[in-house]
């Protein structure tokens, strides 16, 4: 197996686990969207603000920004600037997104284990406001581990690395042969689709 197929298999193999991702990040956004619009009915129709809506809208857009962060990376969809490597022309500006794409692994490195250690925290500490009502079935309502929360962080982080890995590896590849030319894997599910 050439090192062509093998990364197209990586590629399709992480195609299908960012489109879960997206999947559910449509779904917390969507969450988020109602917690919103709640908490604007109750407080400003009823007049009575509830506890819990503002914090569960942060706690699906921080699921959301760590389920849709990796796709973005992957997507070219953070504000780069690209005038530098425009300027040095197609080999030195492939070698300067290569050096950029590995100090972009090794920032994901560090962050992935401070993410760790804050979800580490997060068990020690529940939710302010947010309840698994178990008491609707007799049991005793539970709190909310802020961990749950902060899970989103390493999760974003650790696909953001594997997504990280495939660049690289795709960059390093058409470094050495030109000719090659990597395309989205996204292009073949929509296609296939359509």
């Amino acid at each position: 197996m050439e090192l062509y197929e093998i990364v197209n298999l990586y590629g399709r193999v992480l195609t299908r686990i960012l489109a879960i991702c997206r999947f559910f990040a449509i779904i917390a956004i969507s969450a988020m969207v109602v917690c919103i619009l709640i908490q604007v009915f109750c407080r400003y129709v009823l007049n009575n603000a509830l506890p819990w809506p503002e914090e569960a809208a942060r706690f699906f857009m921080l699921w959301m920004t760590g389920l849709v962060a990796p796709s973005a990376f992957r997507w070219g969809g953070f504000v780069s600037i690209d005038l530098i490597k425009d300027a040095l022309g197609n080999f030195l500006g492939s070698v300067l997104n290569l050096l950029i794409l590995i100090l972009s692994l090794a920032i994901l490195i560090v962050t992935l284990s401070f993410a760790i250690r804050h979800i580490n925290s997060g068990w020690l500490f529940d939710s302010s406001s947010l309840r698994i009502p178990l008491s609707l079935i007799g049991l005793e309502t539970i709190k909310l581990k802020l961990a749950w929360v902060y899970m989103s962080l390493p999760l974003g982080f650790l696909l953001m690395f594997f997504v990280g890995i495939e660049l690289i590896i795709q960059q390093v590849h058409t470094l050495i042969n030109p000719r090659v030319v990597y395309h989205d894997p996204e292009d073949k599910i929509e296609s296939a689709a359509e």
